[in-house]
């Protein structure tokens, strides 16, 4: 009996052994953290991890840098440059390097080198304007009163010779009865002498220059002078088809020589004025196409040429014009 009870006790010593070598095993495996050699590889990635910071360089690229934190004039930070962030090169403080993430805010592209040729469209706002060659003014060069208007309103369209208004002048009633006192002396000294007759002669020619020299029509001098009798209004024209662009006539005003009457614009081509920036103004040449577009009329384009750069330039722009 006592035999059986001490293996049996001894039985139990050994099975606890066993299980206990067991369980340490077991938690061996289910814990590779306590390796040492893990641990080792853990400490090494986190520090890793860590940057060292060089120092802080000015937010505005300015070449100043500090050592520790600070702030520039303006009370911005200054930016922490990291190990291996620093310039590629010695010597160069104002290099900076952009990063991914800012390359593509950018919309920076690359491309692989090649011999092509370079062509720049410059894009600058304009405005329409007359050709000035083509502004006539009506401005009679005799004092006088306006007696009828036959072209009453700015923007009307006239043509070539249309009526715009008649006058009353008592200068052009002097040269009319002038030249038809001088006519008529001409035509009664037939019988005098050539002396006589020269004079006559020279009077009414003096006559009909003045007439002539007031701008009024070889068609209009020869109907003055035809008549019998004086014409107490002459009837002024236009001198081109286009547009009434201004008009200060007014019916019964009293006007002086050279004041102008009508201005008369011709629209058949219009210049367009456009003002580009000073950097672009090496693209611009004579002769080079232009195309313009209106707001006006969004679906059409106008084509034309640049016919005239202007040589002086007012706050960075410059003028052209083309037609």
């Amino acid at each position: 009996m006592t035999t059986g009870l001490k293996r049996g006790v001894a039985t139990l010593i050994v099975a606890a052994l066993t299980v206990g070598a067991g369980y340490w095993f077991g938690k061996q495996q289910s814990v590779p953290h306590q390796d040492p050699q893990f641990k080792s590889s853990a400490l090494n990635d986190g520090a890793s991890t860590e940057r060292k910071i060089l120092y802080y360089r000015n937010p505005m690229g300015l070449p100043d840098t500090s050592p520790t934190p600070k702030k520039d004039p303006m009370g911005m930070d200054y930016i922490p440059v990291y190990e291996g962030e620093q310039e590629a090169t010695a010597g160069s403080p104002n290099l900076i390097r952009i990063s991914t993430e800012k390359v593509q805010k950018l919309g920076v592209r690359v491309e692989a080198a090649s011999l092509s040729t370079l062509n720049k469209v410059v894009r600058a706002a304009g405005r329409i304007e007359p050709d000035e060659r083509q502004i006539y003014t009506i401005a009679p060069k005799f004092e006088g009163y306006v007696e009828r208007l036959y072209v009453n309103a700015t923007g009307q369209t006239v043509g070539k010779g249309q009526p715009l208004f008649d006058v009353y002048s008592p200068e052009l009633v002097s040269a009319q009865r002038e030249y038809a006192i001088a006519s008529q002396g001409v035509e009664a000294l037939k019988g005098a002498n050539e002396e006589a007759q020269r004079g006559m002669r020279e009077l009414a020619d003096s006559s009909l220059s003045r007439l002539r020299n007031w701008d009024i029509s070889d068609e209009q001098v020869k109907t003055l002078t035809q008549s019998t009798g004086t014409r107490r209004t002459l009837t002024l024209r236009s001198p081109v088809a286009g547009i009434v662009t201004e008009k200060k006539a007014v019916q019964g005003m009293r006007f002086m020589p050279g004041e102008m009457l009508y201005q008369v614009t011709n629209l058949a081509s219009v210049w367009v004025i456009a003002d580009v920036f000073e950097q672009d103004i090496g693209q611009i040449r004579t002769g080079a196409k232009a195309t313009v577009r209106i707001n006006a009329y969004p679906d059409k384009q106008f084509s034309g040429a640049i016919t005239y750069v202007y040589p002086t330039s007012s706050r960075r722009l410059e003028p052209f014009r083309f037609a």
